[in-house]
């Protein structure tokens, strides 16, 4: 039982101890500047205000771990590129929704039920012979009584819905 003793103080006793001490230190302390620098990366990700980058990097700084814990707690929870896509994609998405409801030669705002742009005088959509309801140039059939719409088209209503498309009459 001595010798077992004897073996423990000598590892306690060993010289090697102030070189891992010192290596763990090191290594404290590099982690600390790692997280330092990831807080300053993050909040110019996240922040706008360079005031409050600047406190979020010298709270990680002054109190470490904690300061860092601290900011990964109330940082935005989105990043600035994130948020302004989703702006452009909000704006794209209101931009075709004006699209639909304007006029495809002039951009004047019509209604739905209107047959002409009164702006450009434009055929925007036909009417069905049978029930007098507004219908589109693409469609084939009447949704309201089911007439064929295609049988009453002549040329000069096919002219017009190509040149709505786009083609050239």
């Amino acid at each position: 039982m001595d010798n077992a003793f004897q073996t423990i103080q000598n590892m306690i006793a060993w010289h090697g101890w102030a070189l891992v001490w010192y290596l763990l230190m090191f290594a404290v302390g590099v982690m600390w500047l790692a997280l330092v620098f990831w807080t300053l990366k993050d909040a110019r990700k996240r922040i706008r205000d360079g005031l409050i980058i600047a406190v979020a990097m010298a709270t990680s700084l002054v109190f470490p771990f904690i300061g860092t814990l601290v900011y990964a707690i109330l940082r935005p929870a989105e990043y600035l590129a994130d948020a302004h896509e989703r702006e452009l994609e909000m704006r794209a998405m209101e931009a075709d929704l004006r699209v639909l409801h304007s006029c495809p030669s002039c951009r004047e705002p019509v209604r739905d039920d209107f047959l002409v742009c009164p702006k450009c005088r434009k055929g925007l959509r036909g009417s069905c012979p049978s029930c007098g309801r507004v219908v589109e140039f693409a469609w084939k059939v009447c949704p309201y009584c089911a007439r064929d719409l295609s049988a009453d088209r002549g040329p000069a209503v096919l002219s017009e819905a190509t040149e709505l498309i786009g083609g050239n009459a």
